[in-house]
């Protein structure tokens, strides 16, 4: 193993090549987008990001890749944003390899002038002035910091969770079955004290919701991207328990505001919607959890889905999309 430590060296961790270059050589950040069908979302999420970056004293680059839309989403974002590097994809490889298709795009995990950071962004996001300036000196403020996210909004302002604890039985138990509502939005439920939003100072998490992640340039190095064995859901998720590992803490900072609109994309087709998130949570407990605790957790999933099915009359073609979505989710959990 080699390790330089002068700031204008390349260093050597294992099998990992680690640029350290001066600031000046490189780009502080880049950005990147991924979109589906969501063209006047992407649009206004690129106005806002444009007007922010603008003011944030940050060099920056944004790409947006787009998974094969049919709505014009490429030809639009070229014509009002040409400064915007636009990657169209002839398929729609879902978010993880869109964001995995950027990454090599840039360079990672080892050409010499890749940017301080990257900043993961949803296109259904309106980015509040300050933002990313915020972030970005959250993120370099502390070596041990790998990865931050924003305090999050919903299109009226009401309060969204940005942050949360890392996926336990207890959140199974609150997602089917009769929890009383004050541990809904706790640490029971997996969520962290709206206080420690509102103190307005960095705070350390778990996780941070993938609508906005800037990572650390050699965390992404270190730690690979995203699992694409995630196609949809959770891969945010997979990705904070392996910075955790590596030794990075991730934090969410209250003094970047991002409005997230949310769901727009993925409520497009619910039943399937279903089956890709179950199929993601089932793996990020293959993956991460003790054997023990996966079997519960198959066991809630079972005990959960049935509920559901119980509680559903397919009349409609939809319903019965949805109880079939149902039904195939309990047979992964049972290992059909």
């Amino acid at each position: 193993m080699e390790r330089f430590h002068s700031r204008d060296s390349v260093e050597f961790r294992g099998t990992w090549r680690i640029a350290r270059l001066t600031d000046s050589c490189v780009t502080d950040l880049a950005v990147i987008i991924v979109t589906w069908n969501v063209r006047d979302l992407a649009l206004d999420a690129l106005r806002s990001l444009y007007a922010d970056l603008a003011q944030s004293g940050l060099s920056s680059q944004v790409i947006v890749v787009d998974n094969a839309s049919s709505d014009g989403t490429v030809e639009a974002i070229r014509t009002q944003f040409p400064q915007t590097r636009v990657i169209a994809s002839r398929e729609n490889l879902g978010f993880v390899r869109g964001n995995n298709l950027a990454l090599r795009e840039l360079g990672f995990p080892d050409r010499d002038d890749l940017p301080r950071a990257v900043y993961l962004l949803n296109p259904d996001t309106i980015t509040q002035m300050g933002a990313g300036r915020a972030l970005f000196d959250a993120l370099m403020a502390d070596r041990t910091v790998g990865l931050v996210g924003a305090r999050l909004t919903y299109g009226d302002g009401s309060f969204q969770h940005g942050a949360f604890m890392f996926p336990g039985l207890r959140q199974i138990w609150t997602e089917f079955f009769f929890t009383p509502g004050r541990l809904i939005e706790n640490g029971f439920n997996g969520r962290y004290d709206r206080a420690l939003y509102n103190a307005g100072q960095p705070f350390d998490v778990d996780f941070v919701l993938g609508a906005t992640m800037m990572l650390r340039r050699e965390v992404v190095q270190r730690t690979g991207m995203f699992d694409e064995a995630f196609f949809m859901y959770c891969e945010e998720i997979d990705w904070a328990w392996r910075i955790h590992k590596a030794g990075w803490r991730v934090q969410c900072v209250p003094a970047a505001h991002v409005v997230h609109l949310g769901g727009q994309s993925t409520g497009q087709a619910r039943p399937q919607s279903v089956i890709h998130l179950w199929t993601s949570r089932l793996r990020l407990y293959e993956k991460h959890q003790p054997a023990w605790k996966t079997a519960l957790a198959k066991r809630l999933i079972v005990w959960g889905m049935g509920k559901k099915m119980r509680a559903l009359e397919p009349v409609t073609a939809d319903q019965r999309a949805l109880y079939e979505a149902y039904e195939k989710v309990r047979g992964m959990a049972m290992g059909r």
